[in-house]
């Protein structure tokens, strides 16, 4: 099995559900690396995959996004209108648990101009060997859950990782009330319709997430729907909803390029992805416990290496 992990998802909610009373000998608050670390140490435990890589973002609100949307992600920018607003506290944090990643010799992946959720959709649609679970919070990634060539499963974090829900085309179908021949492309026509205002999508106006469900199972496509749109005479649009996808048709022209991942994003690994055995740099790993104070989190993850490799 193949896990990918949408890194930032992890360590943001590491981060605010690890006490920040938690830090090491030096004072640095720690939570988020003692937690990220944890969580990947459980994925490991809980699904024993021979080949795992922490997906990161290189790009957390990329240019072609903006350029079809400009309001996507604009209220999580910082005053200078450039950086994302990051607790401090946790952005000390990022490069301690890269680290912890290197030593143990856990795959990293990214592509510039690209955010996770694109890496994790490049890897999904390449991989043709093994069957894939990906790790995170993020409803977007539902997109990605399929049975052939091979099974894609996303192990949704929403209520935390001991109480994840694992996500394949039938699960999301029924959760949804979407075709499940289609699931992860139907969800990213929900998506479109219904809006996210997490990510500053507006959606359709007055279309909520059970109209916008009814709507796409009707179509066997998004450029079927928007055809019916163009057709007075199709039937499968009332009245009301045509006039509510009417009024949105500019945002519709744009929106699809913005939810879907770029499944054409230039990833770039940091090497193999083959979970090792043992950490990849066993003294590293074990001084970064120490001068961090997880020690304990350190312990795990090399014991959960081994575990999977028996």
């Amino acid at each position: 099995m193949l896990v990918l992990l949408d890194s930032a998802s992890l360590y943001f909610r590491a981060f605010f559900g690890v006490p920040d009373t938690i830090r090491a000998p030096d004072g640095t608050p720690v939570n988020a690396v003692r937690g990220f670390t944890e969580m990947v140490a459980y994925v490991i435990e809980l699904a024993k995959p021979t080949r795992l890589v922490a997906c990161l973002d290189l790009d957390w609100r990329p240019a072609f996004r903006v350029q079809a949307l400009p309001a996507y992600k604009a209220h999580r920018l910082a005053p200078d209108g450039k950086m994302e607003i990051v607790p401090p506290a946790l952005e000390l944090q990022v490069p301690i648990l890269l680290e912890v990643l290197r030593a143990a010799g856990i795959t990293r992946a990214g592509a510039d101009g690209y955010e996770a959720d694109d890496v994790i959709g490049a890897l999904c649609a390449r991989e043709r060997t093994d069957p894939v679970e990906v790790v995170s919070g993020d409803r977007d990634l539902f997109q990605v859950v399929r049975d052939e060539p091979t099974a894609v499963r996303v192990r949704y974090i929403g209520r935390g990782l001991a109480k994840a829900t694992l996500y394949g085309p039938a699960e999301l179908a029924q959760r949804y009330g979407l075709p499940a021949s289609r699931a992860g492309d139907a969800y990213v026509d929900l998506a479109v319709l219904r809006g996210d205002p997490s990510d500053g999508l507006p959606g359709v106006a007055g279309v909520g997430e059970k109209t916008a469900a009814t709507v796409v199972s009707r179509f066997g496509s998004f450029e079927e729907l928007m055809a019916a749109l163009d057709d007075p005479g199709d039937r499968r649009l009332s009245g009301g909803v045509r006039a509510k996808l009417a009024a949105a048709r500019e945002y519709l022209a744009v929106a699809p390029g913005v939810v879907r991942a770029a499944v054409d994003a230039p990833v770039a690994l940091s090497g193999p992805d083959r979970l090792p055995p043992v950490p990849d740099d066993p003294e590293e790993l074990a001084a970064l416990g120490q001068r961090w104070g997880i020690a304990g989190a350190v312990r795990r993850l090399a014991e959960a290496l081994a575990a999977a490799a028996r």
